[in-house]
């Protein structure tokens, strides 16, 4: 959970190239200030990455929510939750994955950005299978897996179905529903090394064995064509849910096709919409969607959405996972000029090493320069002298200084042991610890020389804080509080009702005959077990199921119950209900612990956010506030 949350942050802070540089004090919370700076960095990111403009706030709407989260890490802090091993741990780990982009030096050669820019005008359609490795796999072990994906490309060039080679082999859990195909993608879509491979191999074509971070793919490459860059559409949509009956379905079905009738007609796209949309979140807007590409969404919906020729058309009704969409055409925008797009592209080869073309040779060179690196020539010779290092001749010997600092031969031996060389020489390992030391000196200015990773560092300490004090006051103990979570329900109860429902069985016979004798039995006053008892003598002729059922659940109960369509193959001469239909009612706890489990979290967040605000002093600095500009 954690990790899903932390990876999107990584996505998300790529769409910000500039930070606020103002250090001035928004506010201060138990005496600890906030800059302006740290403020505008969350709020521009959380606003613009809402689903829609309506749910976008003002920077003086957002400081509530602001400073709840702040008051849960201050108490997280005063709590000495970020001093735990655990703590210091996870954080390191975000700030090595963060870190690496900016300790590898890409070099921006032009026509690796125009090569990046054409390919960006393009989107491929392919298909592939992926053999996965373990990161920690030893050379055989990698070797075995490229044997093996190897020999599946040769049966794929020999005849055998890409999609059913992708399904019988393929470690893409995906595969087994889509055999493999990844629909359209254009430049930065993917890994680098699975888009080249993509870019490269011809239509109808199956690629070599290409290798990336999840393992070894083959890519089948069915159709390049023009990128069509962005759209804007409205849609309307009647919800299937993927467990629905052929009955509901078919209702759906009817609604959307009725709508679509009353659009012919002249209807207002909009309005039906706002009044017909299952999806309520677009509804509200008319339907209005945020503008994607076509890779950016699912092949089922991009696909039609995208063969609308004019400005204001609509599609018959097209059926997804979700449901059935009607799907109007707003706006498009084309691909950007390579003018506009140049300095985006450089930007994220910078900050993806894969596409590197530049050495960490390189690199570390120009921060040798920046850093006024400078070996002590007299001492490498002593040291060069020496096959195989001994640390009491060496210990005091300066063999290099970069940035105001000396490192001695005691250093060189200390990273050696602390990286477990086994009889290290001079001449093999020197140039590889200057490397490290550089690095890390790098490293450790990070913060200083790149704001936006400061502001990220910032928000994956807090973010973590704020999960783990999240955990402990709210998540875990509204789950393991029971007497609270009865007291809680006893109090709210009727919170969540059962609409009208049919209590009672449903009762399948064996013949007709069964049907009557058990008629008999229930006419004499017997229970269902009692029936069950006498008719089940020779074997099981009749079977009960009990429950509670509300219109739209059971097609049978349906059927009886609510003068519903009669099933499908059903035969009412050995099947019946017996029952009761009752009227709305409260749902017991335990039929809706999760509903009130999660009522209980957010009385509980309530409560404690009340609590924190009379806990501490929060001072805001209304001017600096009116200067935060809105997105």
């Amino acid at each position: 959970m954690k990790r899903a949350f932390f990876s999107f942050v990584l996505i998300c802070v790529t769409a910000f190239g500039l930070f606020a540089q103002d250090d001035e004090i928004l506010m201060t919370i138990d005496g600890q200030p906030v800059t302006k700076a740290e403020f505008e960095y969350i709020y521009k990111k959380n606003n613009n990455n809402v689903f829609s403009e309506a749910d976008k706030k003002s920077p003086e709407d957002y400081l509530d929510l602001f400073i709840d989260f702040k008051l849960k890490v201050i108490e997280a802090e005063n709590l000495k939750m970020d001093t735990s091993q655990a703590f210091i741990n996870e954080l390191a780990g975000y700030r090595k994955e963060v870190a690496a982009p900016y300790l590898t030096d890409t070099n921006f050669d032009e026509q690796l950005v125009k090569e990046t820019y054409k390919r960006m005008t393009k989107e491929v359609d392919a298909s592939h299978i992926l053999l996965r490795i373990d990161q920690n796999a030893t050379p055989d072990q990698e070797a075995k897996v490229l044997e093996r994906i190897t020999n599946i490309r040769e049966e794929i060039v020999n005849g055998k179905d890409f999609g059913e080679a992708a399904v019988e082999y393929s470690e893409d859990p995906s595969a087994k529903d889509n055999k493999g195909h990844l629909g359209y993608f254009t430049a930065f879509m993917m890994v680098a090394p699975f888009e080249d491979a993509a870019f490269e191999t011809p239509v109808g074509e199956v690629s070599e064995p290409v290798r990336t971070r999840f393992g070894y793919h083959i890519i089948k490459v069915n159709d390049v064509r023009k990128n069509k860059g962005e759209i804007l559409v409205a849609h309307i949509m009647k919800n299937v849910a993927s467990d629905a009956s052929e009955e509901t379905r078919k209702a759906q079905k009817e609604k959307i096709d009725a709508i679509y009738e009353e659009l012919l007609k002249g209807a207002d796209f909009a309005e039906m919409a706002k009044k017909e949309s299952d999806d309520r979140r677009t509804a509200t807007e008319g339907g209005k969607m945020p503008w994607f590409a076509a890779g950016r969404i699912i092949p089922e919906f991009s696909n039609p959405a995208f063969a609308i020729e004019n400005i204001g058309d609509f599609t018959k009704p097209v059926e997804t996972a979700f449901g059935y969409h009607i799907i109007k055409k707003l706006d498009e925008k084309p691909v950007a000029s390579f003018e506009d797009m140049k300095a985006e592209i450089e930007t994220r080869i910078k900050r993806d090493p894969e596409r590197s073309n530049s050495s960490q040779h390189a690199f570390i060179a120009s921060l040798k320069d920046e850093y006024g690196y400078s070996e002590n020539e007299a001492n490498k010779k002593v040291l060069a002298e020496k096959t195989i290092l001994d640390s009491a001749s060496v210990s005091k010997l300066v063999l290099f200084s970069i940035d105001g600092k000396d490192y001695t031969g005691a250093d060189f031996t200390s990273w050696i042991a602390n990286n477990k060389q086994q009889n290290p020489i001079y001449s093999t390992q020197f140039d590889q610890w200057v490397d490290a030391e550089v690095l890390a000196l790098e490293d450790a200015k990070l913060e200083i020389k790149h704001p936006e990773f400061k502001f990220l560092m910032k928000e994956y300490h807090d973010g973590i804080l704020l999960f783990n004090i999240s955990q402990e006051k709210i998540w875990n103990y509204a789950s393991q509080d029971s007497a609270g979570l009865e007291a809680f329900y006893e109090k709210n109860k009727g919170t969540h009702m059962w609409n009208e429902r049919f209590k009672g069985s449903i009762i399948s016979c064996e013949d007709p005959a069964v049907h009557e004798q058990a008629d008999n039995l229930f006419g004499a006053g017997l229970s269902n077990d009692e029936v069950m008892e006498h008719i089940n003598v020779d074997g099981e002729l009749i079977k009960f199921k009990t429950g509670a059922w509300e219109e739209g659940e059971n097609p049978i109960v349906d059927y009886f119950v609510w003068n519903g369509p009669k099933p499908a193959d059903f035969n009412e001469e050995v099947t019946f209900v017996r029952g009761d239909k009752v009227g709305p009612e409260p749902k017991e706890l335990d039929e809706a612990r999760g509903l009130y489990i999660s009522d209980y979290q957010k009385y509980l967040e309530e409560k404690w956010i009340k609590e924190l605000r009379s806990k501490y002093k929060v001072k805001i600095n209304k001017k600096v506030l009116k200067t935060v500009p809105g997105v």
